[in-house]
């Protein structure tokens, strides 16, 4: 079974240490920097879970939940939302949103959330 994640953050410092540490997990990883992209690269990528955060230029990550869940190829893909948002959780909820981790995070909350995707 592939174990290929998407992570989609306009930082690139937590782009580099969230792709670190699942890589260190036996997972591949690959990266946008805005939603515009990550949307442009579910097709030929095809991940099993999508990591996005919410404040991005261009397409912020609600709007990247939507668009997501209207590809026949990734609407059922699971989503987990990196924030500082503490309060949208509900807002996510209810678009399907499988896990909610509030910045910053611990790492190993983030791998602990990732790997429930992932049965061994």
């Amino acid at each position: 079974m592939s174990k290929k994640i998407l992570v989609i953050d306009d930082d690139p410092g937590i782009l580099g240490v969230i792709k670190a540490r699942l890589e260190a997990c036996e997972f591949e990883v690959v990266t946008a920097l805005d939603g515009d992209e990550g949307l442009r690269m579910i097709p030929q990528e095809k991940p099993k879970l999508i990591i996005t955060d919410v404040m991005m230029p261009n397409m912020d990550g609600y709007s990247l939940i939507l668009e997501i869940k209207r590809l026949e190829e990734a609407k059922d893909v699971p989503v987990i939302v990196l924030t500082a948002k503490e309060m949208m959780e509900d807002l996510f909820k209810l678009e399907g949103v499988v896990d909610y981790i509030v910045k910053p995070f611990e790492s190993g909350k983030l791998v602990a959330a990732v790997k429930k995707h992932f049965p061994e």
